[in-house]
C-alpha cells in the first residue's frame, strides 16, 4: 500500500479504528488521506464511495467479518449498484483471529460478496502475491474485496498470481483450494501422497472458465477434491461445481474440505479450528487418501 501511494495521486487509506503497531507507517506515508473512520464500517464504505465518485481510490481495511458483514448494505447500494472502485480489504479470512471466536472469524465472507453484483475477489496464497493483487485491484475498475490471512509457505516455485494457478502435479487425484490453507497440504501429506496429488489454487471470483490442462487432468484422473477454510454454502466448491456443470467437466468423485463451524462450541487457535474442520493435519490427511481410494 506505500508503493502504491507513492506511485499514484489517488489512493486514500481508511480504517476502522485498526492499525496500533501495525499502520503507523502506513499514515505517515498516506498523511491526510489516512482516516480514520473509527467503530463505524457503515459510514467508512459510504465515505469511500463519496470519494470514489470524486475521483479517489479508496481502500478500506479492517478484520474481515467486519469490513464485509457490518457495512453489507452499504456495499451492495454504494459500491455494487454504482460499480464504483472501492477496494476492501479484510485481514484474517477463516479462522485467521483464532481463539478471538466467531465474532472475528469470517466463514462465510466469501458467499458474501460472490451473491453481490459487480464484485470481484482476490484471495492471495502467499506472500510475493500481495504486491501483484494490490496493483491488479488498482487497475481494476470494479468494486474488489481482498482476503487476507497468514500466507502459506509452498516449497514448489509459483507462477505469478492469477484467477488458476497449477502449484504442482501428481498423478491420482486433483486438488483445488483458495487462500494459504492450500499450504496445510504439504503438512498433512508423506511423500507418496503428495507424489498421487495435483494441486491447483483459485485466486480470484468469479471464475468462468476451466483451464484446458486442468480439465484434461480431471478428465484423466477422475478424483477432485476442494479444499477451502470457508463454509460450504456459496463457496469455493458450490462454485466449482456448477463451472464444472457448465463446462462439461465430470469427475467420478468430487469432495469438499471446508470449514465445519463449531462442532465442539469450544474456541482457540486457527490451526486447532482447521483440524477441528479437517482442514488441516491427519485428518485431512484421512480425506485425501479417501478420495484418491475413490
Amino acid at each position: 500500500m506505500i508503493a502504491l501511494r507513492q506511485k499514484r495521486g489517488d489512493p486514500v487509506f481508511i480504517t476502522g479504528d485498526l492499525g496500533y503497531m501495525a499502520l503507523e507507517d502506513v499514515a505517515q506515508a498516506y498523511g491526510e488521506r489516512f482516516i480514520n473512520a473509527g467503530i463505524a464500517e457503515q459510514n467508512a464504505v459510504s465515505l469511500a464511495a463519496g470519494l470514489a465518485r470524486e475521483g479517489y481510490l479508496p481502500w478500506v481495511y479492517s478484520t474481515a467479518p467486519f469490513v464485509v458483514l457490518r457495512p453489507y448494505e452499504q456495499i451492495r447500494n454504494d459500491l455494487c449498484l454504482h460499480e464504483l472502485p472501492v477496494k476492501l480489504v479484510g485481514n484474517g479470512g477463516g479462522y485467521g483471529y483464532g481463539i478471538m471466536g466467531p465474532t472475528h472469524h469470517a466463514l462465510e465472507d466469501l458467499g458474501a460478496m460472490r451473491a453481490l453484483p459487480n464484485m470481484r475477489i482476490y484471495v492471495p496464497l502467499v506472500a510475493a502475491d500481495v504486491d501483484r493483487v494490490v496493483a491488479m485491484m488498482a487497475e481494476d475498475p470494479l468494486p474488489n474485496y481482498l482476503r487476507l490471512n497468514t500466507p502459506a509457505r509452498i516449497p514448489e516455485e509459483l507462477p505469478a498470481f492469477a484467477p488458476w494457478r497449477r502449484i504442482k502435479r501428481g498423478r491420482r487425484c486433483v486438488v483445488i483450494g483458495m487462500g494459504p490453507v492450500v499450504g496445510n497440504l504439504y503438512e498433512a501429506a508423506d511423500r507418496e501422497l503428495l507424489d498421487d496429488i495435483e494441486i491447483w489454487s483459485v485466486g480470484m471470483l468469479p471464475i468462468d472458465d476451466v483451464p484446458a490442462d486442468l480439465g484434461a487432468s480431471i478428465g484423466e484422473k477422475r478424483h477432485v477434491v476442494t479444499i477451502e477454510e470457508h463454509y460450504v454454502s456459496c463457496g469455493l466448491s458450490e462454485a466449482l461445481s456448477r463451472l464444472f456443470l457448465t463446462h462439461a467437466v465430470f469427475p467420478q468423485s468430487f469432495t469438499g474440505l471446508h470449514a465445519v463451524g463449531y462442532p465442539t462450541g469450544r474456541y482457540g487457535s486457527q490451526r486447532w479450528h482447521q483440524e477441528e474442520s479437517g482442514l488441516a493435519g491427519q485428518a485431512s490427511r484421512a480425506h485425501l487418501e479417501q478420495a484418491i481410494r475413490g
